[in-house]
C-alpha cells in the first residue's frame, strides 16, 4: 500500500477525526504508528496534496492564493471603518496538511510564556513550556545548526535554511545592525528564549531534498497501517450527538473536488471517539451545527441545542501584517520569476532542484527577520496608545516579543499589475495584537455558506502605533540595502505633497550615515490610512475553541474535552486561548502531538 487514501468511508471506526490539517494529521500519524489494533478515519475537506509540485516545490506557495484556488478557502469580514471601508479577507489552508500544505514555510515558534499562559494564566495543567517543549523537539529535525538549545534531531519534519541564501537576506543582516547597533546579529531566534537579534531564517524545507515539510508526507503518506483511512474531498457537516455523547458524523462529498459523487448526507459512527480538528474557522462550525455553541446563535437557525456552551467561535485570534514592496536591482536573487512562471526562470530553477534540491526553487525567500523587544526609547516613539498595554502584558515577560520583521526575496502579494522585475519585501506583523473577533455558522446545513466573522482587526489602537512604529523603522532599514532602487509606490503610504517621507519611486540607497527620516503627525495620519487599506492577514487564525474553563468562555478542558459532551474532543490551533508570537505551524503540530499523548492515555495505548 502506497499510503492510507481512500475513495469510501466505511460504516464505522474507533476515532473519526474531523479534518486532515497539521494537528489531524500528526495525531491520526501518531495513533497508526502506535496501534494497529484502533480503525482510524481522518476525513478532510480539501484535496489530496501527495507529490505534487504546488505543494512539495517551496518556491510555489503564492499559487495558493489564486481566487481560483482549491486548496485554500478564503472567508470574508463585511467592511469596517477599521479597515477603511473594505472587505477582509482571510485564508485558510483546505487540503490534507491544511496550512502545512500551503504556508510560507516560515520556522517560527513561539515564546516560552506564551505557552506558560497556557497553563498559569489559562488554568491548563500539562500545557506550560515544560511539557510542550519535548513536542516540539520530538517533531523535528533541526538541520540548519547541530546541538541548538530547545530543537530536535530525531523528528519526522524536516528544518534548515532552504536551498540558497539570499543575497537579499544576506544584505539585511549586514545593514540592519549597522543602522541598529543596539542590537545583534546571531543564529537563533527561534528556542522559545531569544530575543533582539538579526539572524538567517530558518524554514520548514528538508535540507537534503529541497521539498516542503508538511505534515501529510512525514505523519500520513509515510504510514502502512490498514486501519488508517484517509478520505479527501468531505465536508464533516456535524457531530451526531446522543445522550450528550459524541457517536458519529454527518458528512456530504465536495462535489466541486469529487464531481462524480452523490449529494447525500453520509452518516460514519465512532465507536470510541470523535475528534474535530478543522482549524479555527471550521471546528467552530461543526460544533455549532451540532448543536454545541450559544443557544442564541444556534436556535434562530433551527439547529437543536445539545449544549449551550457560548465560547464557541468567540476568542478569535491572528496576527496583522502588511507588506511594504521595495524595487530591487537586476542582481538581486528573488523568486519573482517562479511567481511569474517565467518559463526560463521555471526551467532552471526546476533543473537544479530536481538535481540535488537546492536553488531558488528550494526557499520561500524569506531568508532573514528579528522579533522585536523594544527598547524604553523605542516605547516613547511607539507611543501612550500602548503603554498601559505594555506595562501589564510584556514588561514583566522578559522572553515576549512585540513585533517580527524580516526580509522576503519577491512581491509579497498580487503583482500582477506591477512590472514584470525583481522585488524584496518588508514583512512586518504584531505578535499579540489585543484584536478579537468571533466565527459562526449562518446556516443550519450549508458547510460552504459563508460565516459570519469578524476580525477585530485595527479597533484598538495599542495595535496600529506599534505597526506605524515598526513600518517606519524597517523603511530606513530596507532603503540602506545595497539591492534597494527604490519603493513600490501602490504598496507603500500616499504622504501628503512634499513631505519628507515621500516614496522614492526610483532611486539608489541610502547612505549608511544618512539621518532617519522625520515624519510629521499628517505623514503618520498617511501610514496609518495605508495600514487600515492594506493590512492583511497572517494566515494565523487562533482561539476558537479556546482551551478554558466554561465560565470564562471556554470550550474544552485541558484533556481537550468539548464541556458538556463525552467522547468529543477538539485538537487544532482553535484550542488555544491566547496568542503566540510565532506562525502557527509549529503549534499545530505541537497540539497534534499533545493529543495524541491524551488520547492514547486515555485508551490505553503505549505511543513511545
Amino acid at each position: 500500500m502506497d499510503h492510507p487514501l481512500k475513495l469510501s468511508v466505511d460504516e464505522e471506526y474507533d476515532i473519526v477525526i474531523a479534518g486532515g490539517g497539521a494537528a489531524g494529521c500528526v495525531l491520526a500519524g501518531r495513533l497508526a504508528s502506535a496501534t494497529s489494533s484502533l480503525k482510524i478515519l481522518v476525513l478532510e475537506a480539501g484535496p489530496d496534496t501527495k507529490d505534487k509540485l504546488v505543494h512539495t516545490q517551496p518556491a510555489r506557495f503564492l499559487a495558493h492564493l489564486h481566487p481560483t484556488s482549491t486548496t485554500v478557502r478564503f472567508h470574508a469580514e463585511p467592511p469596517t471603518e477599521a479597515l477603511a471601508g473594505r472587505p477582509f479577507f482571510v485564508p485558510t489552508g483546505q487540503c490534507l496538511g491544511g496550512g502545512s500544505s500551503v504556508n510560507f514555510t516560515v520556522y517560527t515558534r513561539a515564546s516560552a510564556s506564551d505557552y506558560d499562559a497556557w497553563e498559569l494564566t489559562h488554568k491548563n495543567p500539562g500545557w506550560g513550556s515544560k511539557d510542550l517543549i519535548p513536542l516540539l523537539k520530538k517533531a523535528e529535525t533541526y538541520q540548519a545548526k547541530r546541538n541548538a538549545l530547545n530543537h530536535g534531531y530525531d523528528g519526522p519534519l524536516k528544518v534548515s535554511f532552504g536551498g540558497c541564501f539570499t543575497n537579499v537576506g544576506k544584505q539585511f543582516l549586514e545593514v540592519a545592525p549597522q543602522f541598529d547597533p543596539t542590537r545583534t546579529v546571531g543564529d537563533e531566534t527561534n528556542d522559545l528564549v531569544t530575543l533582539n537579534v538579526y539572524t538567517r531564517y530558518a524554514k520548514w524545507i528538508d535540507g537534503e531534498t529541497g521539498t516542503r515539510s508538511d505534515a501529510p508526507h512525514h505523519f500520513i503518506y509515510n504510514q502502512t497501517n490498514p486501519n488508517l483511512h484517509v478520505v479527501t474531498s468531505v465536508h464533516v457537516q456535524r457531530v451526531v450527538v446522543e445522550d450528550k455523547r459524541a457517536v458519529g458524523v454527518e458528512f456530504k462529498w465536495n462535489r466541486r473536488l469529487f464531481s462524480d459523487a452523490d449529494s447525500a448526507v453520509h452518516t460514519v459512527r465512532a465507536n470510541r471517539l470523535v475528534v474535530v480538528a478543522a482549524g479555527a474557522f471550521g471546528s467552530p462550525g461543526i460544533l455549532e451545527r451540532s448543536g454545541v455553541g450559544n443557544k442564541s446563535i444556534l436556535e434562530p437557525l433551527g439547529i437543536k441545542v445539545e449544549e449551550d456552551l457560548p465560547g464557541v467561535g468567540e476568542n478569535y485570534q491572528d496576527h496583522n501584517i502588511m507588506f511594504p514592496v521595495y524595487n530591487a536591482a537586476p542582481e538581486a536573487e528573488t523568486i519573482d520569476g517562479i511567481i511569474r512562471n517565467d518559463p526560463e526562470v521555471i526551467d532552471e530553477t526546476s533543473h537544479r532542484w530536481y538535481k540535488d534540491g537546492s536553488g531558488l526553487m528550494a526557499t520561500n525567500g524569506a531568508d532573514a527577520a528579528i522579533k522585536i523587544r523594544p527598547s524604553e526609547q523605542e516605547l516613547e516613539e511607539i507611543g501612550p496608545e500602548f503603554r498601559k498595554v505594555w506595562d501589564e502584558n510584556y514588561a514583566h515577560l522578559l522572553d515576549k516579543p512585540l513585533l517580527l520583521f524580516g526580509a522576503m526575496a519577491l512581491f509579497t502579494g498580487d503583482s500582477s499589475n506591477a512590472p514584470a522585475r525583481k522585488y524584496f519585501s518588508s514583512a512586518i506583523f504584531n505578535l499579540h495584537p489585543m484584536a478579537r473577533g468571533h466565527v459562526h455558522i449562518t446556516d443550519a446545513h450549508d458547510v460552504i455558506t459563508p460565516l459570519d466573522f469578524k476580525s477585530g482587526f485595527l479597533e484598538s489602537m495599542a495595535d496600529v502605533k506599534p505597526l506605524l512604529w515598526a513600518y517606519k523603522f524597517s523603511r530606513e532599514i530596507f532603503r540602506r540595502m545595497p539591492v534597494f532602487r527604490g519603493e513600490y509606490a501602490p504598496m507603500h503610504p500616499e504622504f501628503p505633497s512634499g513631505s519628507e517621507a515621500a516614496v522614492i519611486e526610483d532611486g539608489m540607497p541610502t547612505p549608511m550615515e544618512a539621518s532617519r527620516l522625520v515624519y510629521t503627525e499628517d505623514d503618520d495620519k498617511a501610514i496609518e490610512l495605508f495600514m487600515r487599506k492594506n493590512i492583511g492577514s497572517s494566515w494565523h487564525s487562533l482561539g476558537t475553541c479556546a482551551m478554558k474553563a466554561r465560565e470564562d468562555g471556554g470550550v474544552v478542558d485541558s484533556k481537550l474535552n468539548v464541556h458538556g459532551i463525552q467522547g468529543l474532543k477538539v485538537a487544532d490551533v482553535s484550542i488555544c486561548p491566547s496568542n503566540v508570537a510565532a506562525n502557527t505551524y509549529s503549534t499545530a503540530v505541537t497540539i497534534g502531538e499533545k493529543a495524541a499523548l491524551i488520547i492514547a492515555e486515555e485508551l490505553g495505548i503505549d505511543l513511545a
